[in-house]
């Protein structure tokens, strides 16, 4: 056979090849929408300014005095004035940190008891910021931001402060005492790195991963290779079939999730503040809340190769947009939307509270519950279009 025999066949397998796929529509539709989704993403994932925009910050006034109201009042017209900062009002550090787990403050700021009386004294009236240890990157810009924003505000009060008690002209009492100053805590001890911010989603999306795609290959390969019609037949129950696979692959991802834990914890020097059981709950719940929508793609995927790439092309936009590599505030508004509608981001929520910050399930209810109902429509959809599918 020549060279010429062998590229005609060639061609002739390969535009057979191209027809089977144009006549599986599914397969042709995640073909183009593939790039398309990632294209949008990249697009838009990234963050395309350095400030904050509207970030809502606890302020707890401790001060015995006047000055620390006056500099509330001074916080709050300057995060009016440039929309970066939303403040409000909280009774004290346990109830910023308490906020912060809640995911309804991105940080805070602690005015001590004796600001007033530092500062009238002459001495520098210190101011403490509250960071978020799960979320280093909106962490330092938080930080960055208030610091720079505190100390300009108290150059322009120290012309009045230091004016009237050592009675100098204005234009020398701002170069006399820089009245402010700032330290940062953390709600938890210790110092965190990108790394913590990254393993608790790296965990949530290899559950996702495994279920996602170790379930549609485990029914379509034995539906392809025939071995799934032995068990129609055999009297088993089709719930059965379901709830053996969902075992089965429930397991794979529980054990992958540990191993990545444990890798974090001896190799990256990970410290899990919070439960551990607590942890293992978290996985077994962001398996459950995936089984339902592998299921269903399962069911309506006429091939394996289909089925492989739906799911591929759900992973991909969860694992980009449910704040496993990037924090979701730093995402356009629009895509902050999709972000909270995807189950991932409610498992890496969740996983990186409890690692990170300590939380304990009443500061997760809220994750907890999504997950639930997400894993509890999706499996209530998935079984009766399992059952339909087999009947084909």
């Amino acid at each position: 056979m020549g060279v010429g025999d062998t590229l005609r066949h060639s061609f002739w397998i390969a535009w057979k090849d191209l027809l089977d796929l144009w006549r599986n529509r599914m397969a042709v539709v995640m073909l183009v929408l593939m790039p398309l989704f990632m294209m949008v993403m990249v697009g838009f994932i990234f963050p395309t300014q350095g400030s904050l925009d509207y970030a809502p910050i606890g302020v707890a006034n401790d001060d015995e005095g006047t000055v620390g109201d006056a500099f509330v009042q001074q916080l709050t017209l300057f995060g009016d004035q440039t929309g970066m900062m939303d403040i409000e009002d909280r009774a004290g550090f346990e109830d910023i940190k308490a906020g912060i787990l809640e995911g309804e403050l991105f940080g805070g700021i602690i005015i001590p008891s004796n600001f007033s009386s530092n500062l009238e004294s002459g001495t520098q009236g210190i101011i403490e910021i509250v960071s978020d240890q799960s979320n280093p990157q909106i962490s330092l810009m938080l930080q960055g931001v208030l610091t720079s924003v505190i100390e300009e505000m108290g150059t322009l009060n120290a012309t009045f402060v230091v004016s009237d008690r050592f009675e100098v002209p204005l234009d020398e009492a701002q170069a006399i005492v820089k009245p402010y100053t700032v330290q940062t805590r953390g709600i938890v001890p210790g110092e965190t790195s990108y790394f913590d911010f990254i393993a608790p989603g790296i965990m949530a999306m290899t559950v996702m991963m495994s279920v996602m795609t170790g379930l549609p290959h485990a029914i379509s390969h034995e539906k392809e290779f025939g071995t799934l019609d032995g068990m129609m037949v055999s009297p088993i129950n089709r719930l059965a079939i379901i709830l053996g696979k969902t075992i089965a692959q429930t397991s794979r991802g529980l054990i992958q999730g540990l191993l990545i834990l444990v890798l974090a914890i001896a190799i990256f020097g990970v410290t899990i503040q919070g439960s551990i059981l607590l942890l293992l709950f978290l996985l077994v719940l962001g398996v459950f809340s995936f089984v339902g929508l592998g299921i269903v793609i399962t069911s309506f995927a006429k091939d394996e190769q289909t089925a492989t790439m739906v799911m591929m092309t759900l992973m991909f936009p969860m694992m980009f947009l449910s704040g496993v590599f990037f924090p979701i505030q730093q995402m356009p508004e629009f895509m902050q939307y999709i972000a909270w509608a995807l189950p991932l981001t409610y498992a890496t929520s969740a996983l990186r509270k409890v690692m990170v910050l300590g939380a304990d399930i009443q500061s997760i209810s809220t994750e907890i519950i999504v997950l639930i109902i997400f894993g509890a429509v999706l499996l209530a959809i998935a079984v009766p279009m399992f059952k339909s599918a087999m009947k084909r």
